[in-house]
């Protein structure tokens, strides 16, 4: 692997008590080719532009999946990754159902972990901080041909994020037409493509006043599945429910670390096919407590209303003791700053490598 260092260091335009999800992007990327089966070119070198021919078939076809991750610091500024392999085995996972090859490990681990010790300095020391990671992989033979490309790059950047990325709770609409993924397609893979069909049908709830629409199946429309960008959680009588994961729901890392710190808290957990009647009905009889979005990025959000045919349901105003979410949100990022005991072993210490 090749280190190509920057001359010029960017990190004093960065504010760390005052982040933008973003909109700054640390020194360094990583990124190495596979061409015909073959990979080359590893490197680690300044962040910046990049070239592509316009008939490269990411722009056409739409092959091209990602990851988003995380790093942290504990008090004495030692840094972490939190279950890398997980990502690891996602994108693959991801990149298997659009017909793109394995990563190897070597050139995920390897790559992400010189790129991040190299950055270790971007990586923000206050609570709840974090340095996103965001690699990806993406198709980039020149030729108009709809066939799986020949060639491919996969990159590795990298923001500073706080854990406010919403930075209020949720107003969330139960979508009845559009949908985000169906059986036998690619929901439960992170692929560039499931995203950008959710932005129409979001702008429209947007437009109405809500935040983020509670996805539901394509089928009925009558089960719950994802809320935006998010994995699920409600709980409903005394029991912690979310959405049992299938070909339509993307397999969270942040919502299976939540089921076992909720299984650790001796929280009663259930996994299964949530239909649209139990929310409502939990709502009118009053047994709906709390609902909420998890993910990398977004962390914990609890929603404050779910509408459903036009009709807005409020969810209790809890104090902040009493909410579970918060509860789960603290132990995760106690276990991810070093601040706990981590009885799963999730978090990886980054070794200084150079």
């Amino acid at each position: 692997m090749k280190i190509k260092k920057t001359l010029h260091s960017r990190i004093n335009e960065m504010n760390f008590n005052n982040i933008s999800f973003g909109n700054h992007y640390s020194d360094h990327m990583f990124t190495s080719e596979c061409r015909n089966g073959k990979w080359i070119n590893a490197i680690i070198k300044p962040f910046g532009n990049m070239i592509f021919s316009p008939i490269s078939l990411v722009f056409h076809y739409g092959q091209a999946v990602f990851e988003g991750m995380k790093a942290y610091k504990d008090k004495k500024e030692e840094v972490f990754l939190f279950r890398p392999e997980e990502n690891f085995k996602r994108i693959n996972k991801s990149a298997k159902r659009l017909s793109m090859p394995k990563i190897p490990k070597y050139i995920f681990m390897d790559g992400l972990k010189k790129l991040i010790d190299i950055d270790r300095n971007w990586v923000p020391k206050n609570y709840g901080q974090s340095l996103y990671i965001r690699p990806f992989f993406i198709a980039t033979e020149g030729i108009l041909s709809a066939k799986p490309s020949n060639n491919y790059l996969f990159i590795i950047i990298s923001t500073p994020a706080d854990d406010n990325y919403y930075k209020k709770p949720l107003k969330i609409k139960i979508e009845e037409k559009y949908s985000r993924s169906t059986l036998g397609g690619i929901g439960f893979t992170k692929a560039a493509g499931n995203y950008a069909s959710s932005f129409y049908p979001t702008k429209l709830a947007k437009e109405e006043g809500f935040d983020q629409l509670l996805w539901t199946d394509s089928y009925t429309h009558t089960i719950i599945e994802e809320s935006g960008t998010m994995n699920v959680f409600f709980w409903l009588k005394n029991k912690l429910i979310t959405p049992k994961f299938n070909e339509n729901i993307l397999s969270g890392i942040t919502c299976n670390s939540l089921l076992s710190l909720a299984q650790k808290e001796g929280i009663d957990i259930i996994e299964k096919d949530l239909k649209v009647s139990e929310i409502i009905d939990g709502f009118k009889k009053g047994e709906l407590k709390e609902a909420f979005g998890c993910g990398t990025a977004v962390v914990v959000n609890y929603f404050k209303t779910i509408s459903y045919k036009r009709e807005n349901f409020f969810l209790p105003d809890l104090p902040d003791e009493e909410r579970i979410s918060l509860l789960l949100k603290k132990r995760l990022l106690d276990i991810q700053h070093n601040l706990s005991e981590d009885p799963f072993g999730w978090r990886l210490q980054l070794k200084r490598l150079l």
